[in-house]
């Protein structure tokens, strides 16, 4: 049986999202707000913050710096969270119509 994973933030899902390619805390910030449609914005303290906890956590790493700004990438153990989320909220979202009958389907 799979360990019991505690569901990601929004916020920590779309931060891990935008680092399946390298980017820069500004880079995260402007990607998510792209593809969140702008609903998701994510400042610097929430940014810097969750990248301290998810590089802790071994979800992501940083790369060399290279006197630039320092980026980071998702690694296979931040897919693995990424993946099970996804699950999870297929899940959600097929119950929910299954009950609703899709009855509030957009």
């Amino acid at each position: 049986m799979m360990e019991e994973q505690s569901p990601l933030t929004e916020g920590v899902y779309y931060i891990l999202l935008s680092l399946y390619e390298p980017r820069h805390g500004y880079g995260i910030m402007q990607f998510v707000s792209e593809l969140s449609n702008g609903r998701v914005e994510l400042g610097p303290g929430t940014i810097y913050g969750a990248i301290k906890t998810l590089v802790k956590r071994k979800w992501i790493v940083s790369l060399e710096e290279d006197g630039r700004k320092k980026e980071y990438v998702i690694t296979n153990n931040g897919k693995k969270m990424v993946e099970s989320e996804v699950n999870r909220l297929y899940e959600l979202h097929h119950n929910g119509l299954l009950i609703t009958k899709g009855e509030n389907r957009l």
